[in-house]
């Protein structure tokens, strides 16, 4: 239950004011039908973060653990310092109107976008040092569900209304104090002490 509980806050503090949230009001205000949004939403994180945790799980499988637990804290911090980073959508992200439908456009470019975002990276890491696995996974994704639904269902009003700035120091530190902690060795508590 740790692993899904650390994965899943520390993804939706790090995903708010991502581009990827940015991307899900673009769909939402371009496609003007949040189910298949966040249907695609949902099934684009579900592949990518698939990908990242097996990644990470592998990389534990054959990395020695004090290596790990530097790989790692080193990995919280820097993450950390980039979430203080806010995001931009370019226009070349923005989808262009196209035929197969919100869902299906959704999907491949949040799947795409996603690849060597800080909420993949962040996957990752976590699956280095949690287990099993699947609640790592389902974590990250619950925690991009929790960030992205509100803007897709709510649109702008949500948007305007949440203060960027404490949350993304909120995260900065919760993913600092991590880092620290598991540099310190001092980690068991929270599940940073390597894998398994």
């Amino acid at each position: 239950m740790e692993a899904f509980g650390i994965s899943t806050l520390v993804v939706a503090l790090a995903e708010i004011g991502d581009k990827t949230q940015l991307l899900a009001l673009a769909l939402t205000l371009r496609y003007r039908t949040p189910w298949p949004v966040a249907a695609g939403i949902l099934v684009a994180t579900l592949a990518n973060h698939a990908v990242a945790g097996a990644v990470g799980a592998a990389v534990a499988a054959h990395v020695d653990p004090d290596w790990m637990r530097w790989i790692l804290g080193l990995s919280f911090i820097a993450m950390g310092l980039w979430v203080l980073v806010p995001d931009k959508l370019d226009d070349d992200d923005t989808p262009k109107a196209t035929a197969r439908g919100a869902f299906l456009a959704t999907t491949l470019t949040f799947f795409v976008v996603e690849i060597g975002d800080k909420t993949q990276i962040a996957t990752v890491a976590l699956a280095a040092d949690y287990t099993p696995l699947i609640m790592v996974i389902v974590g990250t994704t619950l925690g991009m569900m929790i960030a992205n639904l509100p803007v897709v269902f709510l649109g702008e009003r949500i948007a305007r209304a949440i203060p960027l700035g404490p949350v993304r120091k909120a995260a900065a530190a919760l993913l600092i104090v991590l880092g620290g902690l598991a540099l310190v060795g001092d980690a068991a508590s929270f599940g940073l002490n390597g894998p398994g």
